[in-house]
């Protein structure tokens, strides 16, 4: 048996540049993976691949992104091995954190390696392209700016290491319906963009932002509370990540981020987790 970790990611910064002809929308935005990790483990099992997710409503068949990362890789290989994959869930789903494709990704990686198929590195970014925008980013050593939907990849020099408090509401949030709620003109026009330098950690914390941010507080006004609980907790900056709804504050040390987590954890209903940037 094979076990594996699988990140999540925050967005230190994101910007949606326009809306594409696709229906799609054009990105601007910086990942960072932390120490928050679903374990998957697989082992080969005859010819089928089977899917197990206890404790999770996911599903255990194609409408789950692993299982057509499974299936994509073995049938470009060629390979007819089945596989056995269990995934013990801790990144709350639909959760702004990218644990889906995270998944999808190690899934990858995994099955290279169980199956010895050769793939190189940036084989395995193609295929994971084709899985999910934010795919390839978890297969991309270190943080990085994504471009277009957030499948062109450009590494991120410098970016400080940060302990984090994750606050996650106890509901998902649909990507989908965010991103319709933006209500961006759809333009056929390129848009020249200078990305922002964050070379310190002042930098950075300054520039923390978010687009989605006031689409989604506006549809879930409680992640307002949220996002100021964080900052009277001690972070010196508080964010929404991705499409949320989960949304994490930036600590100076661990210390202070672990007397954050303790004081935030009584509430009943917030899921909050501690974590720090990783490769």
């Amino acid at each position: 048996m094979l076990k594996k970790l699988s990140p999540a990611k925050v967005n230190l910064y994101l910007r949606v540049l326009r809306k594409r002809e696709d229906n799609y929308h054009d990105l601007a935005t910086l990942m960072q993976k932390i120490s928050l990790y679903d374990e998957l483990e697989f082992s080969p099992s005859g010819r089928d691949i089977t899917l197990r997710c206890p404790g999770t409503t996911l599903p255990e068949n194609e409408g789950n992104i692993v299982f057509r990362a499974a299936k994509k890789i073995l049938s470009l290989a060629g390979c007819s091995s089945g596989v056995n994959i269990t995934i013990h869930k801790k990144i709350p789903l639909a959760a702004g954190l990218g644990g889906g494709s995270s998944n999808a990704a190690v899934t990858l990686l995994a099955l290279n390696e169980l199956f010895r198929l050769n793939f190189r590195a940036e084989d395995l970014m193609k295929i994971g392209a084709t899985l999910g925008a934010d795919v390839p980013f978890f297969l991309f050593h270190g943080p990085a700016w994504a471009f277009g939907i957030g499948d062109r990849l450009e590494a991120a020099l410098d970016i400080p290491s940060f302990w984090f408090v994750l606050v996650n509401p106890g509901f998902e949030v649909s990507t989908k319906t965010v991103y319709e709620s933006l209500n961006l003109g759809l333009t056929k026009e390129i848009i020249h963009y200078s990305i922002p330098r964050f070379r310190a950690r002042e930098d950075l914390i300054a520039g923390l932002y978010n687009d989605l941010e006031n689409v989604t507080f506006k549809m879930h006004p409680s992640l307002q509370l949220i996002k100021d609980s964080l900052i009277l907790n001690g972070a010196t900056g508080a964010l929404m990540s991705g499409s949320g709804p989960t949304v994490f504050g930036i600590f100076d040390t661990e210390d202070k981020a672990k007397d954050a987590k303790n004081t935030l954890d009584q509430s009943k209903t917030w899921a909050v987790f501690l974590a720090h940037s990783v490769d």
